[in-house]
């Protein structure tokens, strides 16, 4: 081999070798120790909230409304994240044998509560079938964040006008890999982290690795609540290396510690302040919100009013509190 092919050869390789180095040192160093997974929501298990099962994890009270079999029950249905709330409603409130499933018992093939049957008082569609649900009349009462400007808008153009009611409080809550050093975020760094201004985690106290954020589907409640937290500020386009950085999310305080809880994840505090329980109820938490029940206003069954009425009352609020929600009052 002549000495110019050999040098030729060993420029080639000491090229192929000082371009996987950069590599290495500047991207998957840099970007390493991926523990964006943890940051994946998980569906919740609705076989721990039916009412009526004796390991059944809902709010139980000594009620005074107590339907009986053959009144009109009003038909539930809610967000995954209220299911708790609703479910220990029918424990109280409803007949045994009015929650009914397709074949006559529950099965773990139930990722939207498919085999609920029609004529059962219970079903569960998740935020944006749900809601369509209230609007077509396939339901009575649904628990749910605030409905969003197109959700409100598909009402409108139906002709359905809504009675929207606050029954108690929750949390809107950004969480990390417990990983994740940061511990605590202001608002205007979140907003600017979903807009794109911020995209390392150096930036804002961290390691020097790219933020993944993430973002749940359009119509559901959190990401409904996003949008009104970011404001005037759009979300991004993800950065094409931000999978291989270190994630961050948003949900439900409840959601995220109490029905599908993960010791891989941590909640954070905004604005220095963490969500916890006490934080909701004295209002210094920045993200505190209400939780609604949503029906239609021309709804002729005489039992709706008296059941959101017991909701507000204080056997209602206690249950709320026994779900590990705060109430409303």
């Amino acid at each position: 081999m002549s000495a110019k092919r050999i040098i030729a050869v060993a420029a080639v390789i000491i090229v192929f070798l000082s371009v996987n180095l950069f590599l290495f040192f500047k991207i998957t160093r840099r970007l390493g120790n991926n523990y964006s997974g943890t940051g994946q929501m998980k569906m919740i298990d609705v076989s721990r909230y039916l009412p009526f099962e004796n390991d059944s994890q809902l709010g139980k009270v000594e009620s005074s409304l107590a339907f009986r079999e053959g009144d009109d029950l009003p038909v539930l249905d809610g967000a995954a994240a209220l299911v708790p709330v609703y479910a220990s409603v029918i424990e109280n409130c409803y007949p045994e044998g009015s929650v009914k499933y397709e074949g006559g018992e529950f099965s773990d093939d139930n990722y939207y509560g498919e085999n609920f049957s029609s004529d059962s008082a219970m079903l569960y569609r998740n935020t944006i079938r749900g809601f369509k649900g209230v609007i077509e009349g396939t339901s009575d009462l649904f628990f749910s964040a605030y409905p969003s400007d197109e959700q409100l808008e598909f009402a409108a153009e139906n002709g359905v006008e809504l009675e929207i009611i606050p029954v108690g409080r929750e949390a809107f809550v950004f969480f990390v890999s417990r990983n994740n050093p940061v511990e605590d975020l202001s608002s205007d760094q979140i907003r600017k982290i979903y807009s794109g201004e911020i995209q390392s985690w150096r930036e804002v106290g961290g390691e020097e690795k790219a933020i993944n954020p993430l973002v749940r589907s359009n119509g559901s409640g959190s990401q409904t609540m996003m949008e009104k937290f970011m404001g005037e500020k759009k979300i991004a386009n993800r950065n094409l290396f931000a999978i291989f950085g270190a994630s961050i999310g948003y949900s439900f305080r409840y959601y995220l510690s109490g029905m599908v809880p993960n010791e891989n994840v941590k909640m954070i505090s905004v604005d220095g302040i963490y969500p916890d329980v006490e934080n909701i109820k004295n209002g210094d938490y920045p993200l505190s919100t209400f939780f609604y029940v949503i029906y239609r206003k021309d709804n002729t069954n005489p039992n709706l009013p008296r059941l959101v009425d017991w909701i507000l009352s204080e056997e209602g609020q206690e249950m709320m509190e026994k779900c590990g929600y705060v109430g409303v009052k």
